[in-house]
């Protein structure tokens, strides 16, 4: 049974003008200048990587599978801090927390969801297209062609979507007590299910079905990917064919650790252990910190994207001389 001042989900007028308080870092008072100007300086960074990343991918004639879907990375971590990150700076500036519409938060959620989403089954795209470097290097031209890359870029987003919107209409199709005040400095999944007032566990299958699509199955196939992966090189003879393959999987088995490893501590989780603390600060890392390493993961450990970044800088630099 709802508990006593449940809003009434049926009267739309209430939902069109009800409005979520996002308490953010507001038992931090002291250091939220401090906090403002960090974020601030790593949310530009983020950017600034990001862009270059993508800037010298798109200025390549010649694009490789593994640069394609590094470019999509990089546009992904772009729409995903730039749906985070500001409101979070928000926060820090208002003291009593910064308000948002109940349509704002569900389209937050719905945004953030689907970025994450996509990513996870992006990763499962380049841990593909690096067994089929690896195991079936003379077929890989064939096989990994622009179209199927085309489709496989296309299929993240849309999968990420459509996980992202069931997930967003199951959380605010729930009654929501009296209490609007969510303890985070964005719309996240288990934040906003603390408010809800059904007693039931059945409020956290959305949740549960989500974290198996987006979580779940792309790590099981990354997974079978790397087995494929290490048995091929256990069987090679050359050591240096097999230090050069291992070489072109770090930078990718870094950031899929890093992905999967803060969703998992995030999401996957009873819901008596839920811990708002805990939470904000596994998020902080998780929306600030991940997307600044992106960039620098890929620009310190892939040939590719130096080589790319390399041309992008030397082109800049003649035509300056210009």
């Amino acid at each position: 049974m709802p508990c006593e001042g449940c809003m009434e989900r049926d009267n739309k007028s209430t939902v069109a003008t009800m409005e979520f308080l996002l308490l953010g870092f507001s038992e931090l008072l002291c250091l939220r200048v401090l906090l403002f100007l960090i974020f601030l300086i790593v949310h530009l960074v983020t950017l600034a990587g990001n862009v270059m990343i993508f800037m010298a991918v798109v200025m390549e004639p010649s694009r490789p599978p593994m640069l394609f879907f590094l470019c999509q990375l990089s546009v992904i971590e772009l729409c995903y801090t730039l749906v985070i990150v500001p409101k979070a700076l928000l926060s820090l500036i208002v003291v009593d927390g910064s308000t948002i519409s109940f349509v704002g938060c569900a389209a937050q959620m719905h945004l953030f969801v689907a970025l994450g989403g996509a990513e996870c089954f992006l990763l499962v795209a380049m841990s593909y297209d690096r067994y089929v470097a690896i195991c079936q290097p003379l077929h890989y031209v064939a096989v990994m062609s622009e179209g199927l890359c085309l489709r496989l870029a296309v299929a993240c987003c849309l999968g990420g979507f459509a996980v992202a919107l069931g997930l967003t209409v199951a959380v605010f199709r729930l009654p929501f007590c009296q209490s609007h005040r969510i303890n985070h400095f964005f719309c996240d999944v288990s934040a906003v299910l603390h408010l809800a007032c059904t007693q039931s566990y059945t409020r956290e299958l959305p949740l549960l079905a989500a974290c198996v699509l987006l979580l779940l199955l792309p790590f099981l196939l990354i997974l079978t990917s790397y087995v494929c992966i290490a048995a091929a090189l256990f069987h090679a003879t050359s050591s240096v064919g097999r230090g050069k393959a291992l070489s072109t999987c770090i930078s990718h088995l870094a950031i899929t650790l890093l992905h999967y490893g803060c969703a998992t501590f995030m999401y996957i989780h009873p819901k008596s252990s839920y811990s708002p603390a805990r939470d904000k600060m596994v998020s902080l890392v998780y929306t600030n910190i991940t997307p600044l390493l992106y960039p620098l993961i890929y620009s310190l450990r892939n040939k590719e994207i130096r080589g790319v970044l390399r041309k992008m800088l030397r082109r800049k630099k003649i035509a300056q001389l210009n």
